[in-house]
Protein backbone atom coordinates (compact mmCIF):
# COMPACT_ATOMS: atom_id res chain seq x y z
CA UNK A 1 0.00 0.00 0.00
CA UNK A 2 1.31 3.45 -0.83
CA UNK A 3 -0.17 6.58 0.73
CA UNK A 4 -2.76 8.51 -1.23
CA UNK A 5 -1.52 11.96 -2.17
CA UNK A 6 -2.23 14.81 -4.59
CA UNK A 7 -0.89 14.32 -8.10
CA UNK A 8 -0.30 18.06 -8.47
CA UNK A 9 2.20 20.49 -6.96
CA UNK A 10 0.82 23.03 -4.48
CA UNK A 11 -1.18 25.62 -6.46
CA UNK A 12 0.24 29.14 -6.55
CA UNK A 13 -2.10 31.14 -8.76
CA UNK A 14 -5.82 31.78 -8.19
CA UNK A 15 -6.93 29.65 -11.14
CA UNK A 16 -5.04 26.60 -9.91
CA UNK A 17 -6.27 27.14 -6.35
CA UNK A 18 -9.83 27.13 -7.65
CA UNK A 19 -9.21 23.93 -9.58
CA UNK A 20 -7.66 22.28 -6.52
CA UNK A 21 -10.68 23.40 -4.51
CA UNK A 22 -12.85 21.81 -7.20
CA UNK A 23 -10.99 18.51 -6.91
CA UNK A 24 -11.56 18.42 -3.15
CA UNK A 25 -15.15 19.66 -3.04
CA UNK A 26 -16.48 17.71 -6.02
CA UNK A 27 -15.04 14.53 -4.57
CA UNK A 28 -16.58 15.31 -1.18
CA UNK A 29 -19.98 16.71 -2.16
CA UNK A 30 -20.50 16.25 -5.89
CA UNK A 31 -20.57 18.90 -8.60
CA UNK A 32 -24.17 20.09 -8.19
CA UNK A 33 -23.84 20.48 -4.42
CA UNK A 34 -20.64 22.52 -4.71
CA UNK A 35 -21.36 26.24 -4.99
CA UNK A 36 -19.20 29.03 -6.39
CA UNK A 37 -19.10 30.51 -2.87
CA UNK A 38 -17.74 27.23 -1.50
CA UNK A 39 -15.13 27.03 -4.24
CA UNK A 40 -13.99 30.58 -3.54
CA UNK A 41 -13.91 29.99 0.20
CA UNK A 42 -11.87 26.80 -0.15
CA UNK A 43 -9.47 28.45 -2.61
CA UNK A 44 -9.19 31.67 -0.62
CA UNK A 45 -10.15 33.89 -3.56
CA UNK A 46 -12.94 36.36 -4.27
CA UNK A 47 -15.90 35.81 -6.55
CA UNK A 48 -14.39 38.41 -8.82
CA UNK A 49 -11.31 36.22 -9.16
CA UNK A 50 -13.51 33.21 -9.92
CA UNK A 51 -15.32 34.94 -12.75
CA UNK A 52 -12.07 36.40 -14.04
CA UNK A 53 -10.87 32.86 -14.72
CA UNK A 54 -14.15 31.06 -15.42
CA UNK A 55 -17.22 32.42 -17.18
CA UNK A 56 -19.49 30.10 -15.20
CA UNK A 57 -19.51 27.13 -12.86
CA UNK A 58 -19.98 24.95 -15.94
CA UNK A 59 -16.79 26.41 -17.42
CA UNK A 60 -14.97 25.50 -14.23
CA UNK A 61 -16.35 21.95 -14.53
CA UNK A 62 -14.94 21.59 -18.03
CA UNK A 63 -11.58 23.00 -16.93
CA UNK A 64 -11.62 20.72 -13.88
CA UNK A 65 -12.00 17.59 -16.03
CA UNK A 66 -9.09 18.75 -18.20
CA UNK A 67 -6.98 19.60 -15.13
CA UNK A 68 -7.69 16.22 -13.58
CA UNK A 69 -6.89 14.41 -16.82
CA UNK A 70 -3.61 16.25 -17.32
CA UNK A 71 -2.35 15.80 -13.78
CA UNK A 72 -3.30 12.16 -13.39
CA UNK A 73 -2.05 11.40 -16.89
CA UNK A 74 1.38 12.80 -16.00
CA UNK A 75 1.41 10.81 -12.77
CA UNK A 76 0.67 7.49 -14.46
CA UNK A 77 3.00 8.21 -17.40
CA UNK A 78 5.90 8.60 -14.95
CA UNK A 79 5.04 5.51 -12.88
CA UNK A 80 7.69 2.77 -12.49
CA UNK A 81 5.54 0.00 -14.03
CA UNK A 82 6.48 1.31 -17.49
CA UNK A 83 10.00 -0.02 -16.91
CA UNK A 84 8.89 -3.66 -17.10
CA UNK A 85 10.02 -5.40 -20.28
CA UNK A 86 6.95 -7.65 -20.47
CA UNK A 87 3.73 -5.91 -21.64
CA UNK A 88 1.64 -8.09 -19.32
CA UNK A 89 3.76 -6.95 -16.38
CA UNK A 90 3.18 -3.34 -17.44
CA UNK A 91 -0.59 -3.84 -17.59
CA UNK A 92 -0.66 -5.61 -14.23
CA UNK A 93 1.66 -2.97 -12.82
CA UNK A 94 -0.88 -0.30 -13.76
CA UNK A 95 -3.65 -2.22 -11.98
CA UNK A 96 -1.41 -2.77 -8.96
CA UNK A 97 -0.76 0.96 -8.76
CA UNK A 98 -4.48 1.72 -8.99
CA UNK A 99 -5.09 -0.73 -6.14
CA UNK A 100 -2.27 0.76 -4.07
CA UNK A 101 -3.74 4.25 -4.42
CA UNK A 102 -7.03 3.17 -2.84
CA UNK A 103 -7.05 4.07 0.83
CA UNK A 104 -9.24 6.08 3.15
CA UNK A 105 -12.75 7.28 2.33
CA UNK A 106 -13.99 7.35 -1.26
CA UNK A 107 -13.49 11.09 -1.66
CA UNK A 108 -9.73 10.62 -1.30
CA UNK A 109 -9.34 8.13 -4.16
CA UNK A 110 -12.35 8.49 -6.48
CA UNK A 111 -12.19 10.06 -9.94
CA UNK A 112 -13.23 13.69 -10.36
CA UNK A 113 -14.28 13.14 -13.98
CA UNK A 114 -16.27 10.03 -13.07
CA UNK A 115 -18.01 11.86 -10.25
CA UNK A 116 -18.96 14.85 -12.39
CA UNK A 117 -20.23 12.89 -15.37
CA UNK A 118 -22.62 10.87 -13.20
CA UNK A 119 -24.38 14.14 -12.36
CA UNK A 120 -23.91 16.23 -15.48
CA UNK A 121 -24.25 13.77 -18.39
CA UNK A 122 -27.70 15.16 -19.22
CA UNK A 123 -27.51 18.69 -17.84
CA UNK A 124 -24.20 19.79 -19.38
CA UNK A 125 -22.90 18.46 -22.66
CA UNK A 126 -19.59 20.37 -22.33
CA UNK A 127 -18.89 18.73 -18.95
CA UNK A 128 -20.02 15.32 -20.25
CA UNK A 129 -17.67 15.63 -23.22
CA UNK A 130 -14.73 16.79 -21.10
CA UNK A 131 -15.23 13.91 -18.64
CA UNK A 132 -15.53 11.43 -21.50
CA UNK A 133 -12.22 12.66 -22.91
CA UNK A 134 -10.60 12.39 -19.48
CA UNK A 135 -11.72 8.82 -18.82
CA UNK A 136 -11.06 7.59 -22.35
CA UNK A 137 -7.68 9.29 -22.31
CA UNK A 138 -6.72 7.05 -19.41
CA UNK A 139 -8.01 4.09 -21.41
CA UNK A 140 -6.02 5.02 -24.52
CA UNK A 141 -2.80 5.20 -22.51
CA UNK A 142 -3.01 1.43 -21.94
CA UNK A 143 -3.76 0.40 -25.51
CA UNK A 144 -0.21 -0.21 -26.76
CA UNK A 145 0.66 -2.47 -23.83
CA UNK A 146 -2.66 -4.28 -24.10
CA UNK A 147 -2.19 -4.80 -27.85
CA UNK A 148 1.25 -6.30 -27.30
CA UNK A 149 0.00 -8.55 -24.50
CA UNK A 150 -3.02 -9.68 -26.53
CA UNK A 151 -0.88 -10.49 -29.55
CA UNK A 152 1.37 -12.68 -27.47
CA UNK A 153 -1.47 -14.42 -25.60
CA UNK A 154 -3.46 -15.36 -28.70
CA UNK A 155 -6.75 -14.28 -27.10
CA UNK A 156 -9.53 -13.73 -29.64
CA UNK A 157 -12.76 -11.77 -29.59
CA UNK A 158 -11.27 -8.73 -27.86
CA UNK A 159 -9.37 -5.67 -29.01
CA UNK A 160 -6.94 -3.52 -27.08
CA UNK A 161 -9.27 -0.52 -27.41
CA UNK A 162 -12.30 -2.35 -26.05
CA UNK A 163 -10.31 -3.97 -23.25
CA UNK A 164 -8.83 -0.62 -22.21
CA UNK A 165 -12.34 0.84 -21.98
CA UNK A 166 -13.48 -2.19 -19.95
CA UNK A 167 -10.65 -1.59 -17.48
CA UNK A 168 -11.81 1.99 -16.97
CA UNK A 169 -15.42 0.80 -16.64
CA UNK A 170 -14.43 -1.53 -13.81
CA UNK A 171 -12.39 1.18 -12.09
CA UNK A 172 -15.22 3.73 -12.33
CA UNK A 173 -17.75 1.13 -11.18
CA UNK A 174 -15.51 0.24 -8.24
CA UNK A 175 -15.54 3.89 -7.18
CA UNK A 176 -19.34 4.00 -7.35
CA UNK A 177 -19.67 0.89 -5.20
CA UNK A 178 -17.09 2.28 -2.78
CA UNK A 179 -19.30 5.31 -2.26
CA UNK A 180 -22.32 3.09 -1.75
CA UNK A 181 -20.44 0.99 0.83
CA UNK A 182 -19.87 3.93 3.16
CA UNK A 183 -16.67 5.42 4.61
CA UNK A 184 -15.66 2.47 6.77
CA UNK A 185 -15.77 -0.05 3.91
CA UNK A 186 -15.18 2.10 0.83
CA UNK A 187 -11.51 1.29 0.20
CA UNK A 188 -11.98 -2.45 0.71
CA UNK A 189 -14.98 -2.43 -1.62
CA UNK A 190 -13.06 -0.71 -4.41
CA UNK A 191 -9.96 -2.89 -4.02
CA UNK A 192 -12.07 -6.06 -4.22
CA UNK A 193 -13.27 -5.22 -7.73
CA UNK A 194 -9.84 -4.22 -8.97
CA UNK A 195 -8.38 -7.45 -7.65
CA UNK A 196 -11.00 -9.37 -9.65
CA UNK A 197 -10.05 -7.27 -12.68
CA UNK A 198 -6.37 -8.11 -12.14
CA UNK A 199 -7.11 -11.84 -12.02
CA UNK A 200 -9.18 -11.62 -15.21
CA UNK A 201 -6.43 -9.75 -17.05
CA UNK A 202 -3.76 -12.16 -15.85
CA UNK A 203 -5.76 -15.15 -17.10
CA UNK A 204 -6.68 -13.51 -20.39
CA UNK A 205 -3.29 -12.08 -21.24
CA UNK A 206 -1.26 -15.04 -20.04
CA UNK A 207 -2.99 -17.12 -22.71
CA UNK A 208 -5.07 -19.24 -20.37
CA UNK A 209 -8.36 -17.85 -21.74
CA UNK A 210 -7.96 -18.21 -25.48
CA UNK A 211 -11.48 -17.11 -26.34
CA UNK A 212 -12.59 -13.92 -24.62
CA UNK A 213 -15.98 -13.91 -26.32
Amino acid sequence: MIPNHPFRPAPLIARDRLLEAGVKLVRQHGFAATSVDQLCGEAGVTKGAFFHHFASKEALGVALADYWSSSTGQFFAAAPFHQHADPLDRVLGYIDLRIALISGPAETFSCVAGTMVQEAFRSSDPIRSACNSSILGNAAALEDDLAAALARSGASGVTAASLSRHIQAVIQGAFVLAKAAGPADSAAAAREHLLHLRRYLELLLAGEMIHAD
